[in-house]
């Protein structure tokens, strides 16, 4: 082999090596081209994640608070006759966000029978006259019908005797009277007293200062 063809293979070498390199630079780029594009999308799927979480924990706690369970127990009154015998008053509002049941009613620590309960639901939509006033004391006993307050009838639905439980729905207004609370004599007139209404989950306070019942 002369010198002339030895140079060839030498030129020819020195291509071959440099196309292998250029070859391999080629794949090494592409490998880390390739690298970035798995990496940008695999943060763009966790930062979803991430945020479709936060956005189903926000949900959950807003739905929380929404259903949550709050009465408004106002209204409250307690009266005493002549004759010593008491009859009580209140109005609970639903203001939560759940339907409630009321388990029981207290006078002074002291249940009331339901026997002795009587209520009604208050048309909110007109709405009834008597949720801008003050319940009236009605004849002792408080019996079912409407209730009635200088001739006028303050409610559209009348009172019923309760059989039990009451279902108080998200939204309502329901107007209870309560006959011959055992814990109240005429000796409390002037005293101040609580009525507490309870419900499954929660109970509720209201005072009220014992007041003598009008004259007939």
């Amino acid at each position: 082999m002369n010198l002339a063809t030895e140079d060839i293979y030498k030129e020819l070498s020195v291509l071959t090596a440099t196309g292998e390199a250029e070859q391999m630079s080629r794949l090494l780029r592409n490998h880390h081209a390739l690298s970035q594009v798995i990496t940008t999308l695999i943060i763009l799927v966790v930062s979803i994640l991430l945020a479709t979480v936060l956005v189903y924990f926000a949900v959950n706690v807003v739905s929380t608070r929404v259903q949550q369970e709050d009465l408004s127990v106002t209204n409250a009154h307690i009266w005493v006759n002549a004759a010593g015998k008491a009859e009580g008053a209140i109005l609970v509002s639903n203001i939560g966000g759940r339907d409630v049941v009321i388990n029981q009613i207290e006078v002074r620590g002291v249940p009331c029978p339901w026997t002795n309960a009587l209520y009604l639901y208050a048309n909110t939509t007109i709405p009834d006259p008597g949720l801008t006033q003050q319940l009236p004391y009605q004849t002792y006993p408080v019996a079912a019908g409407s209730v009635i307050s200088n001739g006028t009838q303050l409610f559209a639905n009348k009172l019923v005797v309760a059989a039990g439980q009451l279902v108080l729905p998200s939204g309502d207004v329901m107007v209870i009277y309560i006959n011959s609370p055992q814990s109240v004599s005429i000796n409390d007139i002037g005293t101040t007293i609580g009525i507490t209404v309870f419900s499954a989950q929660a109970m509720y306070y209201q005072e009220t200062n014992v007041q003598a019942a009008p004259p007939a």
